[in-house]
């Protein structure tokens, strides 16, 4: 890992206050870069920012002028914004057949609509000042459908998606747009998951190298794709997820073979 690979820039981070976020944060710190924390919970913000030497901002990226707002104290206390990363979002399982209009706005509200906003005022922003990178968080669940999670899939799908245009759009104007899809990995939003013996086992069975993911594997591969070392890559996403996606195992086998686990797990206490 280079210390200076960042050296003299600026990385706006929204989310970064925790999970995904907070890791990234961390290893761009580590690079040399200077980066500003965004999130809803201004005490935690804070904290973070004041942890990594950046600067915090409060800011909830459902609403649109609060994200204009973001993006401009940023670069007024920065001087610019060279790189931007959205991981806020949420994740709640609900089918289909229960999924109510509320529901369905409250979560394409963050994962889309926020992410958009974020798209286009960090995307302006860097265009205004000679280009930079953009990164969206996705999830392998926007490739292999999951049950109860066609509002966040869906979101994630189409924020895919809308990299790909933003990537034509912002192009000229030397601003690259990536996207980075996680597998299942331990953050304060999954955890829950981690404490199921037989979950996890699954889990790794189905992943060709062997284990789970980590907070700093999404890290990695997201300073790669925001660093001059990706410099000739834009409308890109990548997975990372240990090889996962590539056996592409029914989703029903899956749940059958994690619900068996469960029960002989409990069965045996």
């Amino acid at each position: 890992m280079s210390d200076s690979r960042f050296a003299g820039r600026t990385a706006v981070i929204v989310g970064g206050h925790s999970g995904f976020g907070l890791a990234i944060a961390r290893r761009l710190v580590a690079e040399g870069a200077t980066v500003a924390v965004a999130g809803r919970r201004t005490s935690v913000v804070d904290e973070v920012a004041a942890e990594l030497g950046g600067s915090g901002h409060t800011c909830d990226i459902t609403d649109d002028e609060q994200v204009q707002a973001l993006a401009a104290a940023a670069a007024e206390r920065h001087g610019r914004i060279d790189v931007a990363i959205n991981c806020a979002g949420f994740e709640k399982s609900t089918p289909i057949a229960k999924l109510t209009p509320e529901r369905l706005r409250s979560m394409h509200a963050v994962q889309l609509d926020g992410a958009l906003y974020c798209m286009r005022h960090f995307g302006n922003a860097m265009a205004a000042s000679g280009g930079g990178a953009f990164l969206s968080l996705s999830s392998l669940t926007a490739h292999a459908p999951t049950g109860g999670l066609a509002a966040y899939a869906s979101a994630k799908a189409a924020v895919e998606y809308a990299t790909k245009i933003a990537a034509v759009e912002y192009g000229p104007a030397g601003v690259r747009f990536n996207v980075v899809a996680a597998s299942l990995i331990e953050t304060p939003m999954t955890e829950a998951v981690f404490t199921i013996p037989p979950v996890v086992q699954a889990m790794v069975e189905m992943t060709p190298l062997g284990r789970t993911g980590t907070v700093d594997d999404i890290a990695a591969a997201a300073a790669f794709l925001c660093s001059d070392d990706a410099a000739f890559i834009t409308g890109q996403t990548v997975c990372v997820d240990g090889g996962g996606s590539l056996l592409a195992l029914p989703t029903p086998q899956i749940y059958a073979d994690v619900s068996r686990r469960w029960k002989e797990s409990h069965a045996e206490q």
